[in-house]
C-alpha cells in the first residue's frame, strides 16, 4: 500500500516536472525564434515601421495612422508570442472608415509584401514559423484599426 502511494506520488511529480519543462521550453523557444527573427530582418522591418510612423505623425490627421504603424512595429520587432486580439475599438463604424483610408495610404502594399514573404518562407519546413509571422503581420497590416496586440 505504501509502495503504491509512493509510485503515485512519483508519477505526479514526473507529470508536474514535464509540464514545467514543456512550459519553459515554449517560452525559451519564443525567445530564440524572436532573436533569429530580429537578426534576419525583423529589426529592419521594425525600424521602417517606426520611421514611417514618425513621418505620419507630422500632421495631426496622420497621428491615428502613425499609432497603428507603431503597433505594426511592435509586432515586427517581437512577433513570436504576440497575439492579435479583435474588437478593442470603441466605434465599429469609425474603425471601418479608418481601415478603408488606411488601405489607400499604404495598407495594401504592406499586406502584399508580407503575403509574398510569408509564401517564400513557407516553402520550407524550417521557414514555416517565420512565414506564419508574416501572415500575422499581413492580417494586422490590412485591419490595424479595431485590432490590438497582446504581448503575452
Amino acid at each position: 500500500m505504501l509502495r503504491e502511494r509512493k509510485e503515485e506520488i512519483e508519477d505526479i511529480f514526473k507529470r508536474i516536472a514535464f509540464i514545467i519543462l514543456f512550459t519553459n521550453f515554449k517560452i525559451d523557444m519564443n525567445i530564440l525564434l524572436n532573436i533569429i527573427w530580429i537578426v534576419f530582418g525583423g529589426f529592419m522591418i521594425a525600424i521602417e515601421y517606426a520611421i514611417s510612423s514618425l513621418l505620419m505623425m507630422i500632421t495631426i490627421v496622420g497621428i491615428p495612422f502613425g499609432l497603428q504603424t507603431l503597433k505594426l512595429a511592435a509586432v515586427a520587432l517581437w512577433p513570436f508570442g504576440t497575439k492579435i486580439v479583435d474588437g478593442n475599438w470603441p466605434s465599429g463604424c469609425l474603425a471601418g472608415v479608418m481601415n478603408l483610408i488606411w488601405w489607400f495610404i499604404g495598407g495594401i502594399p504592406i499586406a502584399l509584401t508580407h503575403l509574398l514573404w510569408g509564401i517564400i518562407f513557407s516553402i520550407t519546413i524550417v521557414g514555416l514559423p517565420f512565414g506564419m509571422q508574416h501572415f500575422k503581420l499581413m492580417r494586422l497590416a490590412l485591419f490595424p484599426f479595431g485590432n490590438s496586440v497582446d504581448m503575452a
